[in-house]
């Protein structure tokens, strides 16, 4: 959702607002964080997430109302990242600004904390039956999805000469791992980590695949929905068993509660709770702290082991995070991991081809399987596969309006909420079997 609002008044028309708040007061908190910056006066430590924020409302703003860019490359996320990159790569924001930045980001570990607050509340959050029926009857086109998709870009890589190993790790797994948030940054850090190597390198690496992953996976659902027109046999037009059974057998009501304080802050108690442990069981278990908390996290909900206030707890943290922090997280990454030179030498004819390849393969994958399964192919191609190859959440909306399918979107959520957390653990055990 844009950080540009707009409200109806019976006094003034129409007002606009941005991270909730009325234009004028907005241009009088930027000014004055504008100000502190300049003037070498922003505190450094958790204040400097103010700053982060507003320019994050800021650069999201632009990239939501830029066209093509939000249309096809990921809209504001895009622009937050890059923005920012560029605004420290010209020397345009203070060093001791960007310090602070870096201190918060890596030293505060705020990556960790949002990572932990988005993986607990998105599985925990998550209906219970609706897992379980994720797992036994949908993940199969997931997992044809990422086969071929990863298969493909690995002997197109090999072809070309830009590599098998470099192809399906840095752009295949990237790609398909679900967005941001829950995909390219927790994965650049799992990759730092086993491959010894700096974690903002390899996120400069894997960030345009996103994107540009993000614009072909639009536009092929646009072209699935002509081919669906030309040979309707192959298409539910939305519906996506062939059977008897519909959409219906996977909408599990999730009731969600009232907002609710304290138990939020339960959520965070609990989340980070996580992270501990996956950070405990990482000492002796070679796997990434990450994958290991995704697995502790899927054990205790499948098992129904946490009660599910607490569990309403994590998604209601989780949901307030998302909302508020994403776009300060992005200007973060952009100002400390993100280097535009190696950017721009990364962004060749090759890695477009392997990106191309790669949502060809996610096509091909889950439509084959989930025609086996009976799914109908161009339905199970869209959810099963564009859905995985397109930015979350504002990726899945393009794409199924793209497709003329926007009631397809429960099975375009469990792709995006379920695939990162997979895509994390495929990373991890594919790492360890190349490196």
């Amino acid at each position: 959702m844009s950080n540009l609002e707009k409200k109806t008044s019976n006094e003034s028309g129409q007002t606009f607002s941005i991270m909730g708040i009325e234009l004028p007061y907005f241009i009088i908190i930027a000014i004055i964080y504008i100000i502190a910056v300049y003037s070498g006066n922003l505190p450094s430590g958790l204040i400097v997430l103010g700053f982060m924020m507003v320019l994050g409302a800021i650069l999201d703003l632009v990239g939501n109302y830029t066209p093509i860019i939000k249309s096809y490359l990921g809209g504001g996320a895009i622009v937050a990242i890059f923005g920012s990159a560029l605004l420290s790569y010209f020397g345009l924001i203070p060093e001791a600004t960007v310090a602070s930045i870096t201190e918060f980001m890596k030293g505060g570990e705020f990556l960790n904390f949002y990572i932990a607050a988005l993986i607990c509340g998105s599985i925990l959050g998550m209906s219970r039956d609706l897992l379980i029926k994720a797992f036994a009857k949908y993940l199969p086109i997931i997992l044809g999805g990422v086969a071929a998709a990863l298969v493909l870009v690995g002997i197109a890589g090999m072809i070309i000469g830009y590599g098998f190993k470099e192809a399906v790790l840095y752009i295949g797994i990237p790609i398909m791992g679900g967005g941001m948030g829950a995909g390219a940054i927790p994965l650049s850090e799992i990759y730092g980590q086993i491959m010894e190597e700096d974690p903002g390198n390899i996120l400069t690496i894997v960030v345009p695949a996103l994107a540009l992953g993000n614009a072909v996976a639009i536009v092929a659902g646009g072209l699935l929905s002509k081919l669906g027109s030309k040979y309707p046999k192959l298409t539910g037009y939305g519906k996506l068993l062939i059977s008897q059974e519909n959409v219906d057998d996977f909408e599990v009501e999730e009731k969600r509660a009232a907002i609710d304080i304290k138990l939020m802050g339960i959520g965070i108690a609990i989340a980070c709770m996580f992270y501990v442990l996956g950070n405990i069981l990482s000492k002796f278990i070679p796997i990434h702290r990450y994958a290991l908390m995704i697995i502790s996290v899927a054990l205790v909900k499948g098992f129904n082991l946490l009660p599910e206030k607490y569990g309403e707890g994590c998604h209601q943290w989780y949901a307030f995070v998302s909302k508020n922090f994403t776009a300060a997280l992005l200007v973060g990454i952009g100002f400390v991991y993100i280097n535009i030179q190696q950017l721009a030498d990364a962004f060749t004819i090759q890695y477009i081809l392997l990106v191309i390849v790669t949502v060809i393969g996610s096509i091909i994958g889950s439509g084959f399987v989930g025609r086996l399964l009976g799914f109908y192919p161009i339905e199970a191609a869209i959810t099963g596969g564009l859905c995985m190859a397109n930015m979350g959440g504002t990726g899945d909306v393009a794409v199924l309006s793209a497709s003329k399918r926007m009631e397809l979107m429960p099975f375009a959520q469990i792709s995006s909420r379920l695939g990162g957390a997979f895509m994390i653990l495929l990373a991890t055990a594919l790492l360890n079997l190349f490196i």
